[in-house]
């Protein structure tokens, strides 16, 4: 899809979006915003709501009554926001479950994809206008939920509400804002090569680390299997707690894949103050009675085997391989210094794409010994974007040499007889020179066969 096509889509309605009734009012876009917003709020509060009631009715909830209910179901909303709270007598409470965050977002997602249709947004352009529309409303209303929610004992941060729903706004409303006006591979059409290239390779290198890592958690939690589920019935929790326990437990598998991520680069991860888990070994210490959390036995022990370490730390440099290829077959650069340039930039970028992730994917459990649990976000970011930049770097250089080498014209060039437009017609005799005639010569109102030149391009 070209850009001219999409501006020339751009002046009617999105295709597929039904036109509004004859007669009716065109709403401004903030107000469809805040509509949105508000629906997408209500459609979330309620599934949590339910899944805390349910936790209610399983558990005895002596001197619990409905409105501590109801303000727990919103907690667990702003946690879906990745918002933290604080626990009086226990401190900050940061380390929340990055798998429910899809929940929002993908009710986000809706609410940007109606938001187009039923505000009549027609370019691509305007985008950006009805996610911010949607965003504002959202972290406002977030905002006020996380002020409305606190209590004597518990109470969420509200800087971190606004935040962390104008983001999700901005993202998850706008990704769907701009798949309602057009397919994704429309819309990559518009992208330039270079800039398609490089998103191509990032995606690709942190592809293949979230596979391996995911790899690498899910063999470690099947290895200490028994002990998670020993661990699991110990806790007592009934059916319905048990249940809860597993979606929550499933809320926490990316955070998981996040830290085997950070374990196959190098820096690991902590889970407490003065731990470490890394591939040369781990030291860890009493750990709390979390089933996922049965993988990691406390002490000072090997993580992998001998012989799997080398393959485990060469799985960055694999993974910016990757990159690097897909960085050169997506667009091929004409100078051989510059391919490798580009591979140590999307190497950079990856990284520090995995280190923003790895920073969300921790935080505090408390202000005591746990208040350190998880990765470094720099330190993910320096050394991934290192290693990554260094694989994607080589095999870029490689790659674009190879294909400049296959490009270049073997041997002596054509004879001028084969240049396009004219053709020989035979020697004049007596010096030998060659003649050539124009083959549109006296044709001038005629031109070149249609394709034949430039004058055939729109």
């Amino acid at each position: 899809m070209t850009a001219s096509a999409v501006r020339a889509r751009g002046q009617g309605k999105p295709e597929g979006s039904p036109a509004p009734p004859a007669g009716d009012p065109v709403r401004p876009l903030m107000v469809t915003g805040a509509i949105a917003a508000a629906a997408a709020t209500a459609c979330g509060l309620a599934v949590v709501i339910v899944l805390a009631l349910a936790g209610w009715i399983a558990a005895p909830h002596a001197g619990v009554g409905l409105p501590s209910v109801l303000r727990t179901g919103t907690l667990l909303w702003l946690v879906g926001q990745h918002v933290g709270f604080n626990l009086r007598g226990t401190g900050p409470i940061g380390m929340l479950p990055l798998g429910l965050v899809l929940l929002p977002g993908a009710l986000l997602w809706r609410a940007g994809r109606w938001v187009v249709r039923a505000g009549s947004v027609g370019r691509l352009r305007h985008v950006g206008t009805a996610a911010l529309a949607l965003a504002v409303p959202y972290s406002l209303i977030t905002a006020v939920l996380a002020f409305a929610s606190r209590s004597a004992h518990i109470s969420a941060s509200v800087p971190e509400a606004v935040v962390c729903g104008l983001l999700m706004g901005l993202v998850a409303g706008g990704l769907g804002a701009a798949r309602a006006l057009a397919p994704w591979s429309r819309l990559i059409e518009l992208v330039p090569d270079r800039p398609r290239s490089v998103v191509t390779a990032v995606t690709a290198m942190v592809g293949v680390l979230a596979a391996a890592g995911a790899l690498l958690a899910g063999t470690a939690l099947a290895l200490h299997l028994h002990e998670a589920a020993s661990l699991q019935g110990s806790l007592g929790a009934g059916w319905i707690g048990t249940v809860l326990l597993v979606l929550l437990q499933v809320g926490y598998v990316p955070n998981a894949v996040i830290w085997a991520v950070s374990f196959t680069l190098g820096p690991g991860f902590a889970v407490g103050v003065g731990t470490i888990v890394a591939p040369t070994g781990a030291s860890l210490g009493p750990l709390p009675a979390f089933p996922l959390l049965a993988a990691l036995p406390p002490g000072v022990h090997p993580t992998i085997p001998a012989w799997l370490g080398p393959a485990v730390l060469a799985l960055p440099y694999v993974a910016g391989g990757v990159g690097g290829w897909l960085l050169i077959r997506t667009a091929p650069t004409l100078s051989i210094e510059a391919a490798p340039l580009w591979g140590m930039a999307s190497g950079a970028l990856a990284g520090a794409l995995l280190g923003v992730v790895a920073a969300f994917s921790g935080g505090p459990l408390g202000s005591g010994r746990l208040s350190a649990v998880g990765p470094s976000g720099w330190q993910v970011a320096a050394v991934g974007g290192l290693e990554l930049g260094i694989g994607a770097a080589v095999t870029a250089g490689v790659v674009n040499f190879f294909a400049l080498r296959r490009a270049r014209p073997a041997g002596p060039p054509p004879p001028r007889s084969r240049i396009a437009g004219t053709r020989q017609t035979g020697q004049e005799p007596g010096n030998g020179h060659t003649i050539y005639v124009n083959p549109w010569a006296g044709d001038e109102a005629s031109g070149p066969p249609s394709g034949a030149g430039p004058a055939s391009l729109p």
